[in-house]
């Protein structure tokens, strides 16, 4: 932890006190805003192409068209098109599509809040439990089989366990005395949870019977069968939670020298880690309640995007939205439609990013005994 602490301290050091000319704020701002153009124009093409890409076959021109005809209201756009192309496009595809951008939006910057806050690389927005609390809430609501919800039972008890167990995981890992948040206790409390509510979910499914493959599936995460009530709900929330977390990225920029550093600075540390570490779980909850788990999202692409725009949140945040959004979206669109057969989501970014991250990791590894040396 402390080796974390420092290394990260170092990058936001190096990047606040460079020796070389530093680049002007404006050009600094400049380039941000050429990076988020261009990551959103990716994003837009990313949509539109994987919306023609399918079992029906929908050509480039027909997609734009069927989408600016829903945007501007203007039915006349699609009067010649084949009446199915449209449902298909606008029901089928583009909430399933949407929700799996704005899961990996999500995702992402929790990922970035969460390594922020506990001064840790590997940590993910499933650190503190919050995907065990999910999974075990789901499990319960397919094994009592609610129908009186409808298809909201599973994602509402989903995001119900969710929340609960961040909830119990900041009161185990507070004290009485000191209402101060710890890291280490914060992470160690996320594992001891986790794990009690590993060995519950191993008792529901033992219990589950014939459903025992429903839970399996839902643990492994996928986007079928979203629709647009999914799709505005998650985008509100990460909405809101996004411009929580940069109207405090300057905080959390010093709180990432250390908490000690931040509080000489002026930052309310307490008040401002656990209001940032509630919307960071709160978001991971949301977003688990709709896919399922999925993996290695939140934990790659602020490792990736750092690189690029360095540890500024400021900066950092926005640009691992639109690259989270990116990446899960490809992903989900290989499984859907590139790959004879579809497989959960979550599998494919389990194979992927669990390479990668060690990648990742080793190389960071062999840079420090380099620095070491």
């Amino acid at each position: 932890m402390l080796a974390a602490q420092h290394e990260i301290g170092l990058m936001i050091e190096s990047a606040n006190h460079r020796p070389a000319k530093p680049m002007q704020p404006r050009t600094l701002r400049t380039a941000a805003g050429v990076q988020i153009l261009l990551l959103a124009g990716v994003l837009f093409v990313a949509i539109v192409v994987s919306s023609r890409l399918g079992y029906l076959a929908v050509s480039f021109t027909d997609v734009l068209r069927i989408i600016f005809a829903k945007l501007t209201g203007q039915p006349a756009l699609t009067a010649h098109m084949d009446a199915l192309l449209p449902v298909v496009v606008l029901e089928v595809r583009l909430p399933r599509i949407l929700c799996a951008a704005v899961v990996g939006a999500g995702l992402a910057i929790s990922g970035t809040v969460f390594q922020g806050i506990l001064l840790n690389p590997l940590a993910d927005p499933y650190t503190l439990g919050v995907s065990a609390g999910a999974a075990f809430g789901a499990s319960i609501a397919i094994l009592l089989n609610l129908g009186f919800l409808g298809v909201y039972s599973v994602p509402l008890f989903a995001f119900i366990g969710a929340a609960g167990t961040l909830f119990f995981v900041i009161f185990l890992s507070s004290s009485g005395t000191d209402a101060r948040l710890s890291s280490n206790n914060l992470i160690l409390s996320g594992i001891i949870v986790a794990a009690i509510l590993s060995a519950g979910i191993s008792f529901l499914k033992y219990l589950a019977d014939e459903h025992v493959s429903v839970i399996i599936f839902w643990l492994m995460g996928s986007f079928a069968s979203r629709t647009w009530a999914d799709v505005s709900l998650t985008a509100v929330a990460i909405g809101v939670g996004f411009l929580v977390m940069l109207f405090y990225a300057r905080d959390l920029n010093l709180i990432s020298l250390g908490t000690r550093t931040a509080s000489s600075m002026g930052v309310d540390t307490p008040r401002v880690m656990l209001l940032l570490l509630i919307t960071a779980s709160v978001i991971a909850a949301v977003c688990v309640s709709v896919s399922g788990i999925i993996g290695f999202v939140g934990l790659l692409v602020p490792h990736m995007v750092r690189r690029v725009t360095g540890p500024d949140n400021r900066r950092l945040l926005p640009v691992s939205l639109l690259v989270g959004a990116i990446l899960l979206l490809c992903a989900d669109t290989i499984t859907r439609a590139v790959l004879p057969t579809e497989i959960p989501i979550g599998v494919l970014t389990a194979l992927i990013g669990g390479p990668v991250f060690c990648y990742i990791f080793r190389k960071r590894q062999k840079m420090l005994q380099g620095d070491g040396a």
